[in-house]
């Protein structure tokens, strides 16, 4: 049974020019983008299988993310289903230089996982073992009211 600290993941992206808008921040679309890839890669070590992206709840952009800055993301799977699994993903602008941080966006996408058919196939149970991994769930299961 895979932990949720199993599933945490974190990643990186510079905004450069073609990742902007007309206002040269981060077009939404691109950080969309960079998160569900980053939730569909912690959703697929948690289920040992291929994942395709089956809904995102309640995406808002807090703050723009000149060029030149960094995104940070982070994900990990909070919620299990019987095929699918949610991962809890956040993102912060950074600032390269100095490593200060502000965030931007928040967000829960769900998964489903599929054989070599595309057909959905059963996913493990979460298990949430330390107080860091409670604390954690929690603070996903409170974003989502």
């Amino acid at each position: 049974m895979p932990t949720l600290s199993e599933t945490h993941l974190r990643n990186r992206y510079r905004v450069q020019p073609n990742d902007a808008n007309n206002y040269e921040t981060l077009h939404g679309g691109n950080l969309m983008k960079w998160m569900d890839e980053l939730g569909a890669m912690s959703a697929m070590r948690f289920s040992g299988h291929t994942c395709v992206t089956a809904g995102v709840d309640d995406l808002s952009f807090h703050r723009p993310v000149p060029v030149g800055d960094t995104v940070l993301i982070e994900g990990f799977v909070y919620r299990a289903g019987r095929t699918s699994a949610t991962v809890h993903l956040r993102a912060w602008r950074e600032n390269p230089r100095t490593g200060e941080t502000q965030r931007t966006t928040g967000s829960s996408f769900t998964f489903v996982a599929i054989d070599e058919d595309g057909d959905p196939v059963s996913v493990p149970e979460l298990s949430v073992e330390t107080d860091e991994e409670r604390r954690l769930r929690e603070e996903a299961l409170e974003a989502e009211n």
